[in-house]
Parts: structure tokens; sequence; C-alpha cells
């Protein structure tokens, strides 16, 4: 007995199925940023792992897309938030000595684009990763 589908029915099947897999990626939309009221000598310390520890920097560097304003806060959270999407979104990756917080909203701002893991690859992968000043722990 062979089974007829209505007119349309496969391609009522493809839209629902790409509308799910949209909304999924829409519910695990997070980034990676700096908790409010940390220091600056230990959102530093964590800047510095991060960018040595395969985060994409260039963008904080000056002239880059992030570097303006120019502050430990704003240059700190770009750099958790690419460590942390160059880690698969592992919470683990998001901590920084309890400086940072994960974020379910975008922190992007003007010419500052956080880019979402999809355009960013993964660590072992990084061709732009600068530090900035040394290396410390996570």
């Amino acid at each position: 007995m062979k089974t007829h589908f209505p007119m349309g029915t496969p391609k009522v099947i493809c839209m629902l199925l790409l509308a799910l897999v949209a909304a999924s990626n829409i519910a695990e939309a997070t980034w990676c940023v700096v908790r409010s009221g940390a220091s600056a000598g230990a959102l530093q310390a964590g800047l510095n792992y991060a960018c040595s520890h395969g985060a994409d920097c260039g963008p904080i560097q000056p002239g880059g897309s992030c570097f303006n304003p120019n502050t430990i806060q704003n240059h700190a959270s770009y750099a958790y938030d690419s460590y942390y999407q160059r880690n698969g979104k592992a919470p683990s990756a998001c901590n920084f000595g309890g400086t940072a917080t994960i974020a379910v909203s975008d922190p992007s701002f003007g010419s500052c684009r956080y880019p979402p893991i999809e355009s960013i690859g993964r660590a072992e992968d990084a061709t732009k990763t600068k530090s900035l000043t040394g290396d410390s722990t996570n």
C-alpha cells in the first residue's frame, strides 16, 4: 500500500524543520561578558588569559572595530566572549576568576559586533590571536 501526501506537504515539513532549527539557534544565543564590580586588575588578568589562549583580540586593538570605548571592561568583555564562543560556549569557558557571567542579550554596539559561534571556528583554528601583555590563568 502506497501512502500519498497532499500536494505541498513536503514543503510544509521542510519549512517547519527550518523554523525549528532557527528557533533552537535563537534559544542558544549566549555571550560571555564581565561582571559589574570586577576589579581592573582581575579583568586585566582575564583579558590576558583569553587573548593568549585563542580569543580573537584583534578588534580590541587600536584601530579595531571594538577598541572604543577604550576601557578594561569593554576590552575584557569582547575577549571573554571570543574565548567563550571559540570553546563551544562551555560554561567553564566563562569564568575568568569569577569576573565573567553568561548573558542572553547581544552585547554588540555601534560598529562593534560580537560574532556568533558559527562565524568564529574553533580555538585551534584561530589565526588572529594576539596577547596583550602576558599570561594568567582562567
